[in-house]
């Protein structure tokens, strides 16, 4: 009734022009459901508006979503190509000027192929992000393989899911970021969620969490900050940065002491259950408790509900996964699912919080440095032919697996790599070790950026190509779920830009590989080709169609032909993607982090997001209302620490580590670990986070190790006087 009410209420005040455009926020994996407003006489986006029939959020958006629209036309917009005449002013927005986008291609191509014609064709690489539809992320694989023919290419994920993948991957054989649809959750009876300050990051999926509670259900949430979901919880483990294995394995030893376990399930649909029982038997509580400082009484609390719930779901995100062993950590939280049997049913299972608006389908399609579309592996001669049969080129002409995100940026500085394209990332914000990386990119003989914003990254660029915002283009997108949903284009692009799937087409024509390129005239075009390439692969959307996808209102993939609904719950049939059918139980010796605090560097620092920003900031630092509500970065500092060091509320103080240093007000609050500062990491120039930030990387998914390093406040006032 109330909601009729509402819909009268946007009735009487629409425009006299105005026409809803049904799509999905630009932001994180919830891919909020909501309609653009739009003036179809002006052509431009006005306004927003919550979509109550979209099965995920039913009609919830954050503060990031409803004000998402008004990036499209804003005024710090790339319109035209931008060109770089001063090169002693890269890093800076100073030294450009407008150019066509024939001058701009023209320079691109030339330079490019000056490059490889020197130094070969792996002189050049492409950096990408997950911020874009399927269509493009599988285009920029392509367009690095055959276009530029280069091994070099990754991606943003790096940053952000991939410990999560190979998680997955190494306990289920295949990467899907939920086994079950989010529609489940309110249903459960347990939710285990793991290093995901929820309520902040992913604040619409917060009503299933409560209606949880409400229905007498639990909810476990490990975290080193008192987040305003951890408050809510039943039992917060507040565990010390980079502890998580210890405290997962802790967990395990007791689900297995106390008889917690599915014997049958364990025996029919797994392996390694006896050497992961005989690893985790020295985590008992105790030991526990004296590696990650939470209370032993805490920890047999919190296995006795997991254990005892009739279903339950382990969610996790960058918390645990941004570590150097955050493959490990997702492994060891994924084996309580395992032991327990909660998995391949409903109302059970394990997942993960998407970050970016499509982490889940960028990272399935061929931007990563080993994979091909489907998740097909670079490594596997069967995979490569098939690939190579959709792309019209020979296995030979394939490039071999690259390297990773940050070794890239290393092989920058080496001057392995000579020229760069980077499109859809911001790595001069969002990479650890931010000296480094912007002294990297000064290092470039070339730079390319495509991007809707001068982004930090950008600054670096020798040419600049002004791209379109989501808004402005049409696709899919795979959400936190693995449902696949489309994206609707609401205005005509503004002033130049274009999509970065036609930039591509049209500078493959200049690097003379046009006749691979020039048949995809239109989005649907690059749909067609990416569901064939996908076809028969672990990630296989084939099925997908755009007509199923808007008629179901979303496809979960493996999805294999076009009478096939989607997969929405993994594993029903209780068969795992490893050759023998069964799922892996991971024994996983504990590894402290790659820096514990010392003398010289007591503290731990840990970083991440706050509600009203997203990613590296580009985009909603620009936004005047998000902006206000969060106009800079702060240190949290406990009060007991603040009183240690002097500290007073708001007092301005060098935060620095072995990497760097920068200068933040100072929050004190109770909510942060008396051992421990955190730093929220959405701004760029001297006041990125990353800075300080560690470049350790997981040896299997070669994540950066964001989430803990050892670092010292000191007062700015104590400096002065030395």
């Amino acid at each position: 009734m109330q909601r009729d009410k509402f819909f009268k209420v946007i009735e009487n005040v629409r425009h006299p022009n105005e026409k809803l455009i049904k799509t999905h926020c630009s932001y994180c994996g919830m891919q909020c459901g909501m309609n653009l407003r739009v003036d179809t006489k002006t052509n431009k986006i006005i306004g927003v508006e919550p979509r109550y029939e979209w099965p995920v959020t039913v009609g919830k958006m954050c503060p990031k979503g409803v004000t998402a629209y008004q990036q499209t036309n804003h005024k710090d917009r790339l319109l035209r190509p931008l060109i770089r005449e001063d090169t002693s002013l890269k890093g800076t927005k100073e030294g450009f000027r407008e150019a066509s986008w024939d001058e701009a291609y023209d320079l691109i191509a030339r330079k490019f192929k000056a490059l490889q014609a020197e130094f070969g064709k792996d002189s050049l690489s492409v950096f990408s992000g997950v911020s874009m539809t399927n269509e493009k992320c599988y285009l920029t694989g392509k367009f690095a393989r055959v276009a530029m023919q280069t091994r070099y290419i990754d991606y943003n994920g790096r940053f952000c899911m991939s410990s999560a993948a190979g998680g997955f991957l190494r306990s289920f054989g295949v990467d899907r970021g939920s086994t079950l649809p989010w529609t489940d959750l309110h249903e459960t009876d347990c939710l285990f969620i793991a290093g995901s300050n929820t309520a902040e990051c992913h604040p619409t999926s917060m009503f299933r969490v409560w209606a949880v509670q409400e229905r007498g259900g639990y909810l476990i949430v490990a975290d080193p900050r008192e987040t305003p979901i951890a408050r809510r919880a039943d039992i917060h483990l507040d565990l010390r940065p980079g502890t998580d294995l210890a405290l997962a394995n802790g967990i395990l030893h007791l689900l297995i002491e106390n008889g917690y376990t599915d014997p049958e399930f364990i025996e029919q649909h797994t392996n390694g259950f006896e050497e992961t029982k005989e690893l985790v038997k020295e985590f008992t509580p105790e030991k526990t408790s004296e590696i990650t400082g939470v209370s032993p009484d805490k920890i047999i609390r919190a296995a006795e509900i997991y254990g005892k719930a009739p279903n339950a779901v382990v969610m996790f995100a960058r918390g645990i996964e941004q570590q150097v062993k955050g493959v490990d950590n997702v492994s060891a939280y994924t084996n309580l699912a395992l032991v327990t049997g909660k998995i391949g049913r409903p109302k059970c299972g394990v997942a993960t919080f998407t970050g970016q608006g499509n982490g889940q389908g960028g990272r399935e399609h061929g931007q990563k440095s080993d994979l091909l579309p489907g998740y097909r592996k670079l490594t596997n001669p069967k995979h490569v032919e098939e690939v190579c049969q959709v792309w019209g080129i020979t296995p030979e002409e394939m490039p071999k697996p690259g390297v990773s995100a940050y070794e890239m940026i290393e092989l920058m500085m080496n001057k392995t790599i000579k020229g760069l394209y980077l499109l859809c990332s911001n790595p001069a914000v969002s990479a650890p070790n931010q000296n480094f990386v912007r002294a990297a990119f000064k290092n470039l003989d070339f730079m390319v950026c495509a991007d809707f914003y001068l982004s930090e990254s950008a600054e670096y660029a020798d040419v600049v190509l002004p791209a379109v915002t989501w808004s402005e283009d049409e696709g899919t997108v795979t959400n936190l779920e693995g449902r696949i949903i489309k994206i609707n284009k609401a205005q005509e692009p503004l002033g130049e830009s274009k999509p970065d799937w036609q930039i591509q087409v049209e500078l493959a024509e200049r690097l003379g590989r046009g006749q691979y390129f020039r048949h995809l005239k239109t989005a649907r075009d690059v749909a067609d080709e990416f569901r064939l390439a996908s076809k028969g692969g672990y990630a296989d959307y084939y099925g997908a169609t755009w007509d199923k996808i808007e008629k179901q209102d979303g496809v979960f993939w493996p999805c294999k032909d076009e009478k096939d609904p989607g997969t929405p719950h993994m594993f029903l049939d209780k068969k795992f993607y490893h050759p023998d059918g069964k799922a892996k139980i991971c024994a996983l010796p504990y590894r402290p982090p790659a820096e514990e605090p010392c003398e010289q560097y007591p503290l731990r620092l840990t970083t991440g997001r706050v509600v009203y920003h997203y990613l590296s900031g580009n985009q909603t630092r620009r936004i005047p209302f998000l902006r206000d509500m969060c106009p800079e970065p702060y240190v949290e500092v406990h009060p007991e620490t603040a009183k240690r060091y002097g500290i007073e509320h708001e007092e301005v103080v060098r935060l620095y580590t072995r990497r760097g240093e920068s200068f933040y007000k100072v929050k004190i609050t109770e909510a942060i670990r008396k051992d421990t500062v955190f730093v929220p990491y959405h701004f760029g120039h001297e006041k990125s986070i990353n800075l300080l930030t560690n470049a350790a990387l997981d040896p299997i998914s070669r994540m950066p190790e964001f989430k803990a390093c050892a670092a010292e406040i000191e007062r700015i006032a104590v400096r002065e006087v030395r």
